[in-house]
């Protein structure tokens, strides 16, 4: 009776093994499962933060290393928040902190623009009825890999908790959060022209 309990307890099996770990804060997670998850993926890098601007803190030549991966024919998307919304207003008084909800959405616009334009390079504004939902919950995706960081009321992203998942399951954890990504994907209008980003 009991020793399957205890194999219960240290081998997961069904949805629960798509969990790899959990972090009680986003910047508990070392950097380096952040670029070896973008360095292992092949066919997508998808970065579904509402501003995505600790990337480009957190990992030297991100840039380089983005246009090596488009180049190598994997596609690489960032759905953003439009820095001139009305829920990007909203989350700057809610963060009241010095580099605004704004700014950091526009310093990864940027780093974009820096990657010039590119056949496989993605960029879009969520749409305005799902800026909410974006904003709550952040899903990065690196082929079959995912890291998903949920915002609790007032904290910012970096003090939000974060699952590292890896899809195995049909219907299971991980294709829940990555395909409520994509649907906020299909309603996004592009944020790239051809110069680069606007």
């Amino acid at each position: 009776m009991l020793w399957p309990k205890a194999v219960r307890d240290v081998l997961k099996s069904g949805p629960d093994r798509e969990i790899i770990r959990s972090y009680p804060y986003r910047s508990s997670c070392p950097s380096t499962v952040w670029g070896d998850l973008i360095k292992s993926a092949r066919t997508d890098l998808y970065f579904a933060g509402y501003t995505n601007y600790f990337l480009w803190l957190e990992h030297s030549n991100l840039v380089e290393g983005l246009r090596r991966k488009v180049e190598s024919g994997c596609r690489v998307r960032f759905l953003l928040g439009d820095p001139d919304g009305e829920v990007t207003r909203q989350r700057e008084a809610i963060e009241d902190v010095a580099l605004t909800v704004s700014t950091r959405i526009r310093i990864t616009l940027e780093h974009l623009a820096r990657l010039g334009p590119l056949e496989g390079l993605e960029a879009r504004f969520s749409a305005p009825q799902d800026a909410m939902n974006h904003v709550s919950l952040s899903v990065f995706r690196f082929d079959r890999d995912a890291l998903v960081a949920p915002h609790p009321a007032r904290l910012v992203g970096h003090d939000s908790p974060l699952m590292h998942l890896h899809g195995q399951e049909k219907d299971g954890t991980w294709s829940r959060f990555t395909d409520h990504a994509e649907e906020l994907w299909g309603r996004g209008r592009s944020c790239l022209r051809d110069e680069g980003a606007v």
